[in-house]
């Protein structure tokens, strides 16, 4: 197969495409918010709370300013701090760890399940002591974690289960939604997620009134009355402006996401063939919504060269584990700290995957591969 450097150019993400699609109620829901003045906290806000609560079968949604501000506010909710001990996956996001270090705790690893990329049950206990106070899995490319194990280990040891569910709003396991397996679940409305704003933004998730009171306190320089506050918060409220955005988009988000779903299926059936790449692996009973489409290849970098030459984007999610950031390494941990996730990151491409991607579009990607991955 010639290639053809002059086609068409296909996007990672096309949030361009998706906008096209909606782009008269985004305008519409914000000149309600700019005509209204109603620009912090308010109507706009309580309700996408209330439609995201329900979209995760839970009780409360707070919004905040970002994700990484829903993971960290909900680890201070659950009075989480200096001297505790938080384990969690080191092939995640910086912002995953980050958090946990900014509540004053310490951030432990634990090595990931190869097939599905996620943290491993059996590695997470071995990680466990006195001063262990949550897990925090990830719900990595919107696969769920194993969560049966590590809820039986919450139990069993009396520790919180923190959800980092920022690249899967609407996965399932086992028939329930993320957002409410845990004690408090933390998504991310980042533009290129599934559920994305056009900024920041991020929400935090629990079907426990006193977590949600104190999350909502905390995003709001500690108050629930102005001028009157009752412990020390900072200031993370999700923008009225973006919470209008959202409300639209959360509309279509389950149709969104059976088309992700579609489109990876399809992948998967191209690319079964090819012996040199390993397709994402998706248990039994679980629910993906592919944030990203994830394949494993040997000769990665060779290939995501050639496929740009081609006039395709890729990404690596994440080509550095977390225990090796320059900013981490205080933590002394080197390189074969955590072997699986590190060979993961050494071979893991993420190829092109929105809804409003095309049949045509997804046959020529996998039409690349085949041809260049070594």
């Amino acid at each position: 197969m010639e290639r053809i450097a002059t086609a068409e150019k296909i996007r990672l993400v096309d949030l361009g495409a998706q906008y096209q699609a909606i782009h008269k109620e985004i305008w519409s829901a914000m000149r309600n918010v700019v005509e209204n003045s109603a620009f912090v906290l308010g109507k706009h806000v309580k309700d996408f709370e209330g439609d995201f609560a329900a979209f995760c079968n839970a009780r409360f949604a707070i919004g905040v300013a970002s994700g990484t501000d829903a993971l960290t506010l909900s680890l201070k909710a659950l009075g989480i701090g200096p001297g505790d001990e938080v384990i969690t996956a080191p092939n995640s996001a910086f912002p995953t760890a980050e958090a946990i270090t900014l509540t004053g705790a310490k951030v432990v690893f634990a090595d990931i399940n190869p097939d599905t990329f996620n943290i491993d049950p059996a590695e997470v206990e071995k990680k466990i002591t006195k001063k262990t106070k949550a897990i925090m899995p990830v719900h990595l490319y919107g696969l769920p974690a194993q969560m049966d194990e590590l809820e039986e280990l919450c139990r069993t040891h009396d520790l919180k289960l923190v959800e980092d569910a920022a690249q899967a709003h609407g996965a399932e396991y086992k028939g329930r939604r993320v957002g409410t397996i845990g004690n408090v679940a933390c998504f991310s409305f980042y533009p290129s997620k599934n559920l994305g704003a056009y900024g920041d933004g991020g929400a935090v998730v629990t079907n426990d009134e006193a977590i949600a009171d104190k999350a909502r306190m905390l995003r709001n320089h500690g108050r629930h009355e102005k001028y009157c506050h009752e412990i020390e918060g900072c200031n993370s409220r999700l923008d009225a402006l973006q919470a209008a955005i959202l409300s639209v988009k959360l509309k279509y988000l389950d149709e969104w996401n059976k088309k992700r779903r579609q489109h990876a299926r399809y992948y998967d059936e191209l690319l079964s063939s090819v012996e040199n790449v390993i397709t994402p692996t998706i248990p039994a009973k679980m629910k993906s919504v592919h944030h990203v489409y994830v394949i494993r290849v040997r000769d990665r970098d060779n290939l995501r060269k050639k496929l740009k030459e081609d006039n395709i984007d890729t990404g690596i999610h994440y080509p550095i584990p977390l225990h090796l950031q320059p900013a981490l390494a205080y933590m002394g941990l080197e390189s074969g700290s955590f072997p699986r996730a590190e060979e993961a990151t050494s071979t893991i491409l993420s190829l092109p995957l929105y809804p409003e991607m095309s049949k045509e579009q997804v046959e020529r990607v996998a039409d690349a591969v085949k041809q260049h991955a070594k």
